[in-house]
């Protein structure tokens, strides 16, 4: 089992910008992948950002490329979401996830954490 804790989330103005954290832990040793997730209410769950761990590289969804970073701290088992320019629109609640190596899906989540963008 993997557990992910998500932090940072918050209300803030359109333009402005908000850190997420997702820590993990347990049996990380099998991680393939994490990513971060958002879901809106009345909208479908929407991929945002993921991490491949072995290699570094990174995947963004079409509506965050250019304003989302996504990066990762291996010692803490930890990956991060900077978002800027946020705008109502990415207004969700936002969950981190982690895949295992030969998964074909993510599957673990943490309890997500709410992102309110006031325009």
């Amino acid at each position: 089992q993997v557990q992910l804790v998500e932090s940072g989330g918050g209300l803030v103005q359109a333009g402005g910008s908000l850190r997420l954290s997702c820590a993990a832990s347990g049996r990380t040793l099998s991680t393939y992948a994490m990513g971060w997730f958002r879901q809106a209410p009345g909208k479908e769950r929407e991929f945002v950002a993921g991490f491949r761990w072995v290699g570094g590289r990174t995947y963004y969804g079409d509506s965050v490329k250019g304003r989302f970073t996504i990066s990762r701290d291996n010692a803490k088992m930890a990956i991060y979401l900077q978002m800027n320019s946020l705008k109502s629109e990415d207004t969700a609640v936002y969950y981190c996830a982690s895949r295992e190596v030969g998964a074909q899906d993510y599957r673990y989540w943490g309890q997500g954490t709410q992102v309110t963008v006031s325009s």
